[in-house]
């Protein structure tokens, strides 16, 4: 069941970030950062209201797990950025190749409180086998 959502994740995040480079070629990528994440905001507000529930920050939440809208930010402006210029496979290929390689490290070093997973030697053929195809996307 996991393994489905997150194929239908890559399918729902190709869509936003095609979207997301539209409306950047439009309005230009800072406004469109802007826009997107306002129209994000109403959206969850609505979602939470329809829910009824309410917003309960606990105390113990480390300050820095807050970080991840701004991170978002960049990461949306930068996607934007990059679509107008390499399209939309070359963008998300790049990016998921840059998520592969930051989350063996998260993984490896359990970074952000995670479980320690070590990296496993068997797992650079994969690593070079997307990059092969990512030399490739470039080259042609």
């Amino acid at each position: 069941m996991y393994k489905l959502g997150s194929v239908i994740i890559g399918f729902l995040i190709t869509i936003m970030v095609t979207i997301n480079g539209v409306l950047a070629k439009g309005v230009g990528d800072y406004k469109s950062v802007l826009i997107i994440h306002v129209v994000g905001l109403i959206a969850i507000s609505l979602l939470l209201l329809l829910r009824k529930e309410k917003i309960n920050l606990k105390k113990e939440i480390p300050k820095y797990l807050f970080s991840g809208g701004a991170i978002g930010i960049f990461v949306v402006l930068f996607n934007n950025i990059s679509f107008n210029k390499l399209g939309a496979a070359l963008t998300l290929s790049l990016g998921l190749f840059g998520q592969l390689i930051m989350s063996g490290i998260i993984d490896h070093f359990g970074l952000f409180n995670m479980d320690i997973s070590k990296f496993n030697v068997k797992k650079i053929f994969g690593f070079l086998l997307i990059f092969a195809g990512l030399v490739v996307m470039i080259i042609y």
